[in-house]
């Protein structure tokens, strides 16, 4: 999906960093960092009184081209650890989507291969407007790399505009499909 003018100052900027608990910090940045490519720019050792008692963790965040990243928090307590980091059960509507060029959605995947990173896990999809790469990571977050269809703009201004009709469609009962692409 291609994005909503940077000139609408009323929207958010951009996502900052999305959040996840990790049960490992190490897994996490090897595959973050030396698998996926993204780059490990900051790690606080934090402790604060959060939810009625102090909680000490490590917050570590790997950069996206954006400027937005995907964070980590490992908590010290066991406690803690069970209380704000147990599994999320697996759905792979459940996920989340980074956009790549083809040539980085190759370079990952060559990564991934080499790596042996769970090579009956990792597949790739071609949706017609995009094709994607999946993946999970050491904490069992499924990752889509997404690279565009050429023309996506054309189709984006479409989805656009039809947005709101077709989701009334949808909630009135139409569920036909609406991916030309295919």
């Amino acid at each position: 999906m291609t994005q909503v003018s940077s000139e609408n100052t009323s929207l958010p900027a951009r996502l900052h960093h999305n959040a996840y608990v990790t049960r490992d910090q190490e897994a996490t940045r090897a595959f973050y960092e030396d698998i996926i490519g993204l780059p490990l720019i900051a790690t606080w050792k934090e402790a604060d009184e959060l939810f009625g008692a102090v909680r000490t963790y490590c917050h570590t965040f790997y950069g996206l081209g954006d400027g937005s990243s995907l964070a980590f928090f490992q908590f010290a307590d066991p406690a803690d650890q069970e209380q704000f980091g147990p599994e999320m059960p697996h759905s792979p509507f459940r996920h989340i989507a980074l956009k790549v060029t083809d040539e980085v959605q190759g370079a990952i995947a060559r990564r991934l291969k080499e790596a042996g990173w769970k090579p009956d896990e990792t597949y790739t999809l071609e949706h017609g407007y995009c094709r994607s790469l999946y993946t999970s990571d050491p904490n069992g977050l499924l990752l889509e790399f997404t690279a565009d269809a050429a023309g996506i703009e054309e189709s984006d201004g479409e989805r656009r505009e039809r947005a709101h009709a077709d989701l009334r469609s949808w909630l009135g009962g139409d569920h036909t499909s609406n991916n030309t692409w295919r």
